[in-house]
């Protein structure tokens, strides 16, 4: 063990073979279509700079990040040949910074075309962009009267080489929900008007959809991580993410003895309480308190009490004295309880438990680029 990990309340894993594994499912799963990676957020908690470089070593070339200074960060650790694409375009004013990092443009709004635009005249030559458009989500992309009032201004087109038009799935986990098929249909419909352009539109679980839904490059990002894509079905990938948390100390309460803040558990006969130095600081949800559930070795023993800012408490009667010793490592997130069942239990979606994860643990990452 390295020295740093024990100067740590938990220790989170990393797997980069797994990770390379979903990789090469989704993009066999995704037929003729590239695959990218959305490695926002940190590529979801579990660190751009690692995971950026392990999938650009199984091929991946076009990689989305969130914000600007993601991609500022991010671009140094990926081949020249790489793209980053930043999803939320150019915040304004900012349009020079994507050409001196090497950035791409995800252009959302007229606004942000005009600002790429403007760059793109001042510098004299084509700037390509990716161009997203909203096919119903509401959130992002080029409403239906500012799409066609970029379609409209052959300067656009011409100063802006779209290098793909995009847009992006509400419910596609969900395979059966009709907002799925309505929007592929709103899609279509306006990539008719420019069907020379490469189109993307399948996230994690839109690729899963199939071939109508795939296009020529699909976005995959939670799956990449080990997130089930399809909701009710088996879960082809690998998990990625491990989470072993550290008892700081155990200790003996009796009958009508109470644990935590707000004094929400109390024993109703001798128990045996160990604390472990995880909290919702770390990204362990306070909504997990009294329900949660964690592993030592093979044994599920229930989380009680609140969830405090850097701990929680959990029932260990019954475990061997020498396996709760201070120092010892219990299993939060693993194969007992991936991530999806974890998320389950507190009530939310993996997402928010891989992007919630904190910098206090020390991180391993296992497996080779």
């Amino acid at each position: 063990m390295h020295p740093q990990a024990a100067h740590a309340g938990a220790i989170l894993t990393v797997d980069l073979n797994a990770l390379r594994s979903n990789y090469r499912l989704l993009r066999e799963q995704a037929g003729s279509a590239f695959c990218g990676a959305a490695v926002k957020a940190d590529a979801y908690g579990l660190g751009a700079e690692r995971v950026g470089p392990a999938l650009a070593a199984e091929g991946c070339r076009h990689f989305f990040v969130a914000h600007l200074d993601e991609g500022i960060a991010l671009r140094p650790h990926l081949p020249a040949t790489a793209q980053v694409f930043v999803l939320h375009g150019p915040p304004v004013g900012t349009e020079q910074e994507f050409i001196a990092h090497g950035l791409t443009p995800v252009l959302n709004s007229l606004q942000q075309i005009q600002g790429w635009h403007a760059l793109a005249q001042s510098l004299q030559r084509p700037l390509p962009a990716i161009i997203q458009v909203d096919s119903g989500m509401s959130r992002m992309g080029l409403p239906a009267a500012e799409a066609d009032a970029w379609l409209a201004n052959p300067h656009y087109l011409q100063s802006i080489p779209p290098l793909f038009l995009m847009s992006h799935l509400a419910c596609a986990e969900h395979q059966g929900h009709p907002m799925n098929e309505s929007q592929l249909a709103r899609f279509k419909t306006l990539r008719q008007r420019l069907p020379q352009v490469p189109a993307s539109l399948a996230n994690s679980s839109g690729i899963f959809l199939g071939r109508d839904y795939q296009f020529d490059l699909v976005r995959p990002g939670a799956a990449l991580y080990g997130i089930a894509p399809v909701a009710g079905a088996a879960n082809p990938l690998q998990p990625v993410v491990a989470l072993h948390g550290r008892i700081l100390q155990t200790r003996t309460i009796e009958r009508g003895d109470h644990v935590g803040y707000g004094i929400s558990y109390s024993a109703t006969a001798q128990r045996q309480i160990a604390t472990v130095g995880v909290g919702y600081a770390d990204g362990w949800l306070r909504s997990m308190s009294n329900r949660g559930v964690v592993f030592v070795d093979d044994k599920a023993v229930p989380m009680v009490g609140t969830v405090s800012m850097d701990s929680i408490t959990i029932d260990v009667t019954g475990i061997a004295a020498e396996r709760l010793q201070a120092g010892a490592l219990v299993e939060l997130i693993g194969p007992h309880r991936p991530v999806d069942e974890v998320a389950k239990l507190a009530g939310t979606i993996g997402y928010e438990i891989l992007t919630g994860l904190g910098q206090r643990y020390y991180r391993e990452y296992i497996g080779n680029l």
